[in-house]
């Protein structure tokens, strides 16, 4: 049951930030914060919900979502913060997609489809970066992190 929502949590929570740079109302500021807040706390509550039966993979889920939280919450009250990390803020949030893969390499060994998360992680994170120098649309960038979890929850529902 637990498995089931937040595969569900992760879908949905992908399609936010995957819809919300489409409708083109929210600013990059903003775009950026939502996202890096949705996946602290996709992060937050994987890391509780697994501290049962892998307390080393739920304490690095726990600090991931922690730190990402922490930015998240410097880039919504904040504005001026973004200015002034603007071009840190593509690889901080590439690095950490490829981060947040390489944890659920390491987490999901025992599911079946735990690797393909961890290397769809990696693989967009990888994406994030070169798309993020290259391109500094946030509507790309924005999708490339609601596809992960969008990937993230599907695979998680057809292990479950």
């Amino acid at each position: 049951m637990k498995t089931k929502f937040i595969s569900l949590l992760a879908i949905i929570l992908g399609l936010l930030i995957i819809i919300f740079p489409v409708m083109g109302i929210v600013g990059v500021n903003g775009l950026i914060s939502l996202s890096v807040l949705l996946v602290s706390i996709y992060l937050l509550i994987v890391g509780t919900s697994i501290i049962d039966y892998n307390k080393s993979g739920a304490i690095l889920n726990l600090l991931l979502g922690l730190i990402l939280l922490l930015l998240s919450i410097f880039l919504i009250y904040n504005p001026a913060f973004l200015g002034v990390i603007a071009g840190l803020t593509l690889y901080i949030a590439g690095i950490m997609l490829i981060v947040v893969g390489l944890v659920s390499l390491i987490n999901n060994r025992t599911t079946r489809y735990g690797f393909y998360i961890g290397i769809a992680g990696v693989v967009l994170g990888l994406l994030y970066l070169v798309i993020g120098t290259f391109v500094t649309n946030p509507i790309v960038l924005g999708t490339l992190i609601g596809a992960w979890l969008v990937i993230s929850g599907i695979l998680n529902l057809m292990d479950g």
